[in-house]
């Protein structure tokens, strides 16, 4: 096969890409479909399942109109991490998935920590407690649906459901998209026993794991069909949206940090060994090998949205919205005029590990105007950064020297120079956007012999990267304002437990 192309699909919370790329990485065409998200109660966040392939054929169709299938060697899928989906035992859904976003397992966090120990649960799974992972929303399923659960043959990821409709079979995916879920044994790369037996699963409810770049199968007459794909395709076990958009930027060095400015903020290192603490969260690596020590901020451009969406006149109907907001937050100074943002709309990962924390806007007067909570909130989140990575390199003993940054907040001028100003540290602009989708085209590329090693597709398919130098000056001035920030959560987390309590109605 001549000019070989490879496809990466990366279903994430809001839309589904197929992108294909060339050997060198070089983009040639994309499809993109919407995902619909619901809110059908507070903190309560779904999606169907069924919208996953919908959108993942669409964009398939589109992509694949734009090439010649015949030249597509391979696709692997990348996903949307710790959301949920529970299926029968034909593989198709049993009731809405439930996002990672969620928040309705607050009661079974608490409860798992006692039971199992808050430190075992850490050591087997790199993760403290906490609302993200999957497995205490499973444990929420059990408990509040128990019809629904009795019906349940398989708690899955989105790439295990992804694959069985692209080569049918069982249910099964790539260990970055397993480990997400919480219940992995990171060390063993297995099914933890002892967490499932604490809800009442065994290993064989949740799919079966394999190291990224395994073949998984082979893309069927009926998703052909549907997608533009040839038949016999084959499907690669690919990961986690975090995991491959470090694969993507080449995060396969001790000293290189990606940081993805998108619905969550997240950046991560690699690491040769398996490291555990509350400064991050520990996953396996999308190569397989050594793992990726993550901070995760679950308030990122979901913030900037929801603030634009409920206060701004127009919202994000407005098509010019965010360069208005921009041009008028960038003439602001440092500091907004006084105003600071706690940004903790949906509770804290590390290193507080609060699922009850809130937000808040302080500093607030008649004179301030929405610019000035735009570029607060781009402020918060990059202090939270900051404080994140200088906890991490502590704690490590060792120093990151840059940033790379992809996600759609790598594409704000006044953002990115705001976290080189912050941290101190260059940062690096990857000429690729599609990072995820890049990632998991590097594990299809290695898994049919185009490369010897996913490590040696990502450092050539990776692309170059625009540096973006720190302003010494800019940098005082901000570390004053994270001297101030550093205080916040401290000074408001009785306060946000209480009215967590109080509109529980558990307030006694």
């Amino acid at each position: 096969m001549s000019d070989p192309l490879v496809i990466g699909i990366d279903s994430s919370t809001t839309s589904t890409k197929a992108i294909a790329f060339d050997v060198s990485g070089a983009f040639v065409a994309e499809g993109r479909a919407a995902i619909e998200m619901t809110n059908p109660a507070l903190g309560h966040f779904e999606q169907d399942p069924a919208d996953w392939w919908r959108s993942t054929a669409a964009a398939l169709k589109d992509c694949t109109a734009a090439i010649d299938p015949a030249r597509v060697a391979a696709v692997a899928v990348t996903n949307q991490r710790e959301t949920l989906g529970m299926f029968g035992a034909d593989g198709e859904p049993v009731r809405p998935a439930i996002l990672w976003l969620d928040e309705r397992a607050r009661i079974e966090v608490r409860e798992l920590a006692e039971t199992i120990g808050t430190e075992r649960i850490h050591q087997i799974t790199g993760r403290m407690p906490d609302l993200t992972p999957a497995f205490y929303r499973m444990a929420w399923v059990i408990k509040n649906e128990p019809d629904v659960a009795r019906r349940i043959a398989t708690f899955a990821d989105v790439q295990s459901y992804l694959v069985h409709r692209l080569a049918g079979g069982p249910l099964r995916t790539g260990w970055p998209s397993a480990d997400p879920l919480g219940a992995f044994d990171l060390e063993k790369k297995e099914w933890s026993a002892l967490l499932l037996a604490a809800i009442g699963l065994t290993p064989d409810r949740l799919p079966a794991a394999h190291r990224p770049g395994t073949q998984l199968g082979k893309v069927t007459a009926a998703a052909a069909a549907a997608t533009g794909l040839l038949e016999g395709t084959p499907v690669i076990a690919g990961g986690g949206d975090g995991q491959m958009a470090g694969l993507g930027t080449n995060c396969t060095m001790p000293e290189r940090a990606y940081i993805n400015l998108g619905t969550a903020v997240v950046s991560g290192v690699w690491s040769p060994t398996y490291l555990y603490d509350r400064a991050w969260r520990t996953e396996i690596a999308a190569q397989g090998d050594g793992y990726i020590l993550e901070n995760c901020l679950r308030s990122g451009t979901f913030l900037v949205n929801w603030f634009v969406d409920q206060f701004v006149p127009g919202g994000r109907g407005d098509p010019d919205v965010y360069r208005r907001l921009e041009e008028e937050a960038a003439a602001l100074p440092i500091g907004a005029e006084g105003v600071m943002v706690l940004p903790y709309w949906s509770g804290v990962m590390d290193p507080h590990w609060d699922v009850d924390a809130r937000g808040a806007i302080f500093g607030l007067s008649a004179s301030h105007k929405p610019a000035h909570v735009y570029r607060a909130i781009l402020e918060a989140i990059t202090f939270d950064q900051v404080r994140r990575t200088q906890t991490m390199e502590l704690a490590m003993g060792r120093t990151i020297d840059h940033y790379v940054a992809i996600g759609g907040g790598a594409q704000s001028p006044l953002w990115r120079q705001m976290l080189a100003d912050c941290s101190g540290k260059e940062v690096r602009i990857s000429a690729t956007v599609e990072a995820s989708a890049l990632g998991a085209a590097m594990v299809a590329a290695a898994g049919v012999g185009l490369y010897p090693s996913i490590v040696a597709a990502a450092e050539a398919m990776a692309g170059d990267t625009r540096p973006l130098a720190p302003d010494p000056t800019a940098g005082a001035r901000y570390a004053r304002l994270i001297d101030i920030y550093a205080g916040l959560y401290e000074a408001s987390a009785q306060t946000s437990h209480r009215l967590v309590a109080f509109a529980a109605g558990d307030d006694t």
